[in-house]
């Protein structure tokens, strides 16, 4: 089945805004799936049989062929929409407000441009449409179904709304941060509020904590490394006059290097059970890792680069962000690459104005299936040194 290029811009743009119509939060997408599933059959690609709940895994190309992925998300998030759009979500407190709906079809249309030219692809090209990117659990459950077997590079996206359109933007190495959440919760002795000298104020050992957290970026990171620590909610106490006898704290740490994470995640532990111990109140850390850094491929992130130049964008070398990215699971398994494609919109990413430049969908479809087809032509049957690198770590770390 072959489409024209208007054509094809009309029917991704529909579909996207079908997808918008009806976003699912993260594991329950199973409309979604349904509806790229339904998609795909109807184009007749490939629908690979993987133990999946939700989300999808397409494959074009001869089976025995060498294998790249591509790879895009799609929940939505708890958010309830404000922007005037007519295709507005119909689902109360949940919104495509991070553009996955654009990421879903954009990949579904590459999926119907590589379709287009199977017989003369120099390889395969899996797609992955992967359900809970934003509980960072997602890019897990598609390593555990398999979906990269026998993979030689992935490539994902993310748009960008600080970004003009008409660019993509990436780098090699560091591109988006490890995202750890932190909580801590102090157990003490309340007391009448008159009388704060019968208890140990859990309040008063909070913000010690709090405090001290903001010396553990300027105080552990070196000066040319980045690092975010920001406390987000803190509970205690039901009224005016009672000191109560726990407090609850919650955050999250964000950091670029293995390094520099594991020492931020002992440092942070260190003090608050050292201002508990101090305060001789009782205290509860707990670290909860998230995604790792995402680091690219120097080569593969040359790769995509050069083919948004070749594709009619302007590649720009952007700075690292401190948002986070499930990709990242992949690329502990294999070479990958994630770009930023600009939508140049007024409203970030989780934002309940958020929207999406519509004129930018054909163009990043052409440029994913482009960006494969070159993958694979770059490949051919050379083994990269990163590839050497994952292969030979591989019985250490195990599936992720």
């Amino acid at each position: 089945m072959h489409i024209e290029e208007p054509a094809l811009a009309l029917w991704l743009q529909a579909f996207r805004h079908e997808l918008h119509r009806f976003p699912e939060l993260s594991h329950q997408e199973f409309e979604t799936t349904a509806r790229i599933r339904q998609q795909l059959e109807h184009h007749g690609i490939r629908v690979l049989d993987l133990a999946l709940e939700t989300g999808v895994v397409a494959e074009i190309g001869l089976p025995t062929a060498p294998l790249v992925v591509l790879r895009a998300d799609i929940d939505a998030l708890p958010i309830e929409e404000q922007a005037d759009l007519p295709f507005r979500s119909t689902r109360h407190g949940v919104m495509h407000a991070c553009g996955h709906d654009f990421h879903s079809a954009a990949a579904l249309g590459a999926a119907v441009l590589l379709k287009q030219q199977e017989a003369s692809l120099p390889g395969r090209v899996r797609i992955l449409f992967q359900p809970a990117e934003e509980t960072a659990t997602g890019a897990l459950a598609m390593l555990a179904s398999g979906a990269l077997e026998q993979a030689r590079a992935i490539f994902g996206l993310h748009n960008d709304p600080t970004l003009p359109p008409g660019v993509i933007g990436s780098k090699a190495g560091e591109l988006t941060a490890a995202v750890d959440r932190v909580d801590i919760t102090i157990t003490g002795t309340g007391s009448h509020a008159a009388k704060p000298h019968c208890g140990n104020d859990p309040i008063v050992i909070a913000a010690q904590i709090i405090s001290a957290a903001q010396t553990l970026v300027s105080r552990n990171a070196p000066s040319n490394e980045n690092a975010v620590v920001s406390i987000t909610q803190v509970h205690s106490g039901s009224t005016w006059n009672v000191i109560p006898d726990s407090a609850w704290i919650e955050g999250t740490v964000r950091t670029f290097s293995s390094e520099l994470r594991e020492r931020l995640a002992q440092r942070f532990r260190e003090i608050a059970l050292g201002i508990g111990a101090a305060f001789d109140a009782e205290v509860t850390f707990n670290w909860h890792a998230g995604p790792p850094s995402v680091i690219n491929d120097p080569d593969l992130t040359a790769l995509a680069l050069q083919q948004a130049t070749v594709s009619g964008f302007e590649a720009r070398v952007v700075e690292p962000s401190p948002i986070g990215e499930d990709f990242a699971f992949y690329q502990q398994q294999i070479p990958g690459a994630f770009v930023m494609i600009g939508t140049g919109e007024p409203y970030a990413l989780h934002h309940p104005a958020f929207r999406v430049n519509d004129d930018v969908l054909l163009p990043t479809a052409r440029y994913l299936a482009d960006l494969a087809v070159a993958a694979l032509s770059r490949l051919g049957d050379t083994v990269t040194s990163a590839e050497h690198e994952i292969r030979a770590a591989a019985p250490e770390r195990g599936h992720s």
